[in-house]
Parts: C-alpha cells; sequence; structure tokens
C-alpha cells in the first residue's frame, strides 16, 4: 500500500521554551549574525553539509520526473527521531531527545493530483528526569491537522491548525529533472507560540529552499504488512519479507530569517518573539514507485530572539521514517490472542480493541507498596505476554497504568505513570521493542472498570494495559 508522508522535523521545540521562560534574566542579550547564509553565534560553529560522499550516488538513470501520488484509503504512520541541544543566551540549557509519531490517511484524492489528508501527530519529549533517564517515552500531546497537498508538494492549510512544522519540503518542478540538476522553491515553517507568547495561529517563517538531485540508491525494505490489499505481497508480488528499492536522493538546503512587528494591543509588559532565523541541510530519500519519501536525515540549528532581549537556540539532528504495521484489533486477532493468554496460564487479563489497538489489560498487577517496583511474580507474567507482544515486530507499543482509588495513599496519577513506565522499561529490557517504539501514559485513579468500595473491585482498578498500536 502506498505510504505518503510529509517533511517534519524536531516537533514541538517551542515546547520547551514554555519551561525556559521564567529561568531567563530579561537583561542577558546575545548577537546573533548570518555568515555565507548559515547562523553563526557566538562561538557556535556552521553546520557541515549532509551530502558527505557525491561518489556514493548512481547517476546513470537519466531524467525522471517527480510527484506526489495520493489515493484515498493510503494510510501511513511516519516516526521522527530529534536529538537537540538547547542554549539560553549563550549557555546550555539541556539535551533533549524528542519523537513525533505522525498517523495520516488521505481521506479525498482530487482530479488534478493533490490529496487531502487527516491525522494525528503525537510530540513526546525526554530529558534526564530521574537516575539514568527514563528509557521509554510517554505519550504527549496530540495535535489534529487537515490540509490538501498538491502533487508538486504545495500545501494548503488552514491556520486552525499548527502541524506539521515544516510546510512545502519537498516541493517539485513541474518537468523531468536530471542527477546534479537543482532548482528552488518557496516553503515555511509553522510554530506554535501559543503557551509563550500567546501567538494564536502559526508563527510562519518564509524560506527559499534549493533542492540538489543527486542520484540514487538501492536500499532494503519490507513489504508492506498493514493489513492492506497489497499486504500479502512485496513488490512485484514477491512474498512478504526484505525487498530491494531504489531510492532517489534529493538535497534541501536553506536559510530563513524573519522579524516581527510589535503585535497590535501588546500590553508593555508582554514578550513577544521579536526575531526567528535558521538553517537546514536534508537528505529526502524518495520512493518515485510509490510517489512519497521513504525516510530523511537533518542538520538544522535554530535561534529566536524575543522582545525581552532573551535568545534560545535550537541545534541537532533529525531522522524519520515512513513504517509499516499490522492491523491487530480484528476479531481473529483478539480471539488469537486471548487463547494464547489461557495456553500460558496467566490469571487476571483481558483482551478487547479499544481506539488505538488491541489492548491486553493486567488487572491486578503487583508492584511493591505505594511504589512502581515490580513484583517478581508480575515479571514473570510480563515474560509470557512479551512472547505474544513479539509477533508484532512492526507495531507500536503504548503501556497505560491505572491505580484504585485509596484516600491518604500516593498521588495516584504520579504512581500511575511511574508504574506504565516500570512496566514499558522491563518489555524493552526483555528485547520486545527498543525504546523510541514504547510509549507510555498514566491515567490515575480517573477510568475505574469497577467499584473502589470493595477489595474485588480495587484490585481490577489497579491495572497495566499494553496496546499493540493499529494508528
Amino acid at each position: 500500500m502506498k505510504k505518503n508522508t510529509m517533511s517534519f522535523r524536531r516537533g514541538l521545540y517551542s515546547a520547551l521554551i514554555a519551561g525556559l521562560l521564567a529561568a531567563v534574566p530579561a537583561a542577558a542579550q546575545t548577537s546573533v549574525v548570518t555568515d555565507g547564509g548559515a547562523i553563526n553565534s557566538a562561538g557556535g560553529s556552521m553546520l557541515r553539509s549532509s551530502v558527505q560522499n557525491p561518489e556514493q550516488y548512481d547517476r546513470t538513470g537519466g531524467p525522471v520526473k517527480f510527484e506526489f501520488k495520493f489515493k484515498e484509503g493510503d494510510k501511513s504512520r511516519i516516526l521522527s527521531h530529534v536529538d537537540e541541544d538547547v542554549y539560553v543566551n549563550r549557555r546550555f540549557n539541556r539535551h533533549s531527545v524528542i519523537l513525533n509519531r505522525i498517523a495520516m490517511e488521505v481521506t479525498a484524492a482530487g482530479e488534478d493530483g493533490s490529496g487531502t489528508q487527516e491525522g494525528t501527530f503525537m510530540t513526546s519529549e525526554n530529558a534526564v528526569t530521574r537516575p539514568g533517564g527514563p528509557s521509554t517515552f510517554v505519550w504527549g500531546e496530540e495535535y489534529e491537522s487537515k490540509f490538501v497537498r498538491s502533487r508538486l508538494g504545495v500545501y494548503t492549510i488552514s491556520d486552525i491548525y499548527f502541524m506539521p512544522t515544516v510546510r512545502d519540503v519537498p516541493v517539485f518542478p513541474d518537468r523531468e529533472v536530471s542527477p546534479g540538476e537543482s532548482w528552488t522553491a518557496q516553503g515555511h515553517e509553522a510554530h506554535d507560540l501559543r503557551r509563550q507568547f500567546a501567538v494564536r495561529t502559526p508563527y510562519k517563517v518564509p524560506f527559499e529552499a534549493t533542492y540538489t538531485y543527486l542520484g540514487t540508491v538501492t536500499a532494503e525494505a519490507k513489504a508492506a504488512v498493514d493489513g492492506g490489499a497489497d499486504s500479502a505481497a512485496g513488490a512485484g508480488g514477491a512474498p512478504a519479507g526484505k525487498t530491494t528499492k531504489t531510492l532517489h536522493v534529493i538535497n534541501v538546503k536553506y536559510t530563513m530569517s524573519m522579524e516581527t512587528p510589535e503585535p497590535a494591543g501588546m500590553q508593555y509588559y508582554m514578550d513577544y518573539p521579536l526575531a526567528m532565523m535558521g538553517y537546514s541541510d536534508e537528505l529526502i530519500y524518495w520512493d518515485n514507485e510509490l510517489g512519497a519519501i521513504d525516510h530523511y536525515t537533518e542538520n538544522f540549528r535554530i535561534l529566536m530572539e524575543s522582545s525581552y532581549g532573551n535568545v534560545y537556540e535550537f541545534r541537532g539532528t533529525a531522522d524519520a521514517e515512513v513504517t509499516s504495521f499490522e492491523r491487530v484489533a480484528t476479531e481473529e486477532k483478539i480471539a488469537d490472542v486471548e487463547e494464547q493468554i489461557k495456553n500460558l496460564g496467566i490469571d487476571d487479563i483481558t483482551v478487547k480493541k479499544t481506539d488505538k489497538g488491541l489492548t491486553i489489560s493486567i488487572e491486578n498487577i503487583q508492584f511493591g507498596g505505594e511504589s512502581a517496583v515490580l513484583l517478581n511474580s508480575e515479571k514473570i507474567k510480563l515474560r509470557k505476554i512479551a512472547g505474544i507482544l513479539r509477533d508484532y515486530p512492526d507495531n507500536d507499543i503504548l503501556v497505560s497504568g491505572h491505580t484504585a482509588h485509596y484516600p491518604g495513599g500516593a498521588d495516584p496519577q504520579v504512581l500511575s505513570e511511574e508504574r506504565a513506565a516500570a512496566v514499558a522499561d522491563f518489555l524493552v529490557e526483555l528485547g520486545v521493542k527498543d525504546k523510541f517504539h514504547v510509549f507510555t501514559q498514566g491515567f490515575g485513579d480517573k477510568q475505574p472498570i469497577d467499584t473502589n468500595d470493595t477489595a474485588e473491585g480495587r484490585a481490577k482498578n489497579r491495572r497495566v494495559e499494553i496496546t499493540i498500536m493499529d494508528e
């Protein structure tokens, strides 16, 4: 099945600013200058190009026509990973690892080749918050989005939507392009600054991107297994499994710089974004047969100055991939997992379909008193469940924690989050998934499934749910 995606890079780094503004002295200020199109700031170095060895690309294929191919009903899941250093007024503030998980569907395909896409963007950030740092990612804030994208890549999107961040990348010329050839196109970044500066619509920074078609590479890939009509076979009818494909490599670079006039009605004591500038150097690996991005890598550097004179800098690398997955929340799959649970002799387990996939609910899960320390009996249970989870190597996992309502005990919200993290970390330790494909969330005592007035009811409410995700 076709995978249609968009360029989405560093995630909501604006969300990082929320925790920084109050801690930064307003008097501190850094000068920011541009040098040869790249950003340079007090001791900072310019980014090196992503194109390390042009000879690695095959340029014998001749000219190619690039365009997006949209088909109604096509679904895609994109996972991007960002390693980012944050500086505040020239001083290192933190290192962040950010995951952006995107689930999109083409809801309409136009006669002109355009596609209407709808979906959900989720951003999760990890910083060191406990000894060793969390190994898995908390399920973050979700953003809905809807937009139209032309066959050449240009967006039409309302200002009520804040995602995606990077728009109109890539944009292709309406002609064939030969290896080594370059072209330019307009684009913009759209940032969510509602929390920090009360900017109610996306803060848009325009740029002109320069594209160069470098040539092709051969890549190994998995055949689609997402339950679509083509899922039983790979390219050319080959059995599902590993295949090879030709990817077209395109380098895109841009710098951006914009100053903001003082907003109308601004109070004298209110801070606002005064200027933003940045640099991006990206390699896009394009699947021309599907008419979609296969994956990309990027170096970036962004600086934003506020009217109070504070300068926030974000520099790092990013990568993203379009991933396939198996539809698991079907009656057949639920019955199969229920049978496996029964044969494994695990008690207090229910299997059900939820809005995110197939959920294995472990009721009466045992931890140390008022803690998130898993007892050995529960580790034995999770080892058995891990065997089931390994049957779905392409599906992400969401671990949700729930507590019973018990007045006078530990904070139920914190406890549920910590217990979900303990289970998720143990699954990673068992090798079920790597830490970039396991997410956690906690609901405290807000979603009981039984009464809290009896010991039996509280045992049911004290549960951890493991969801094999469909979306």
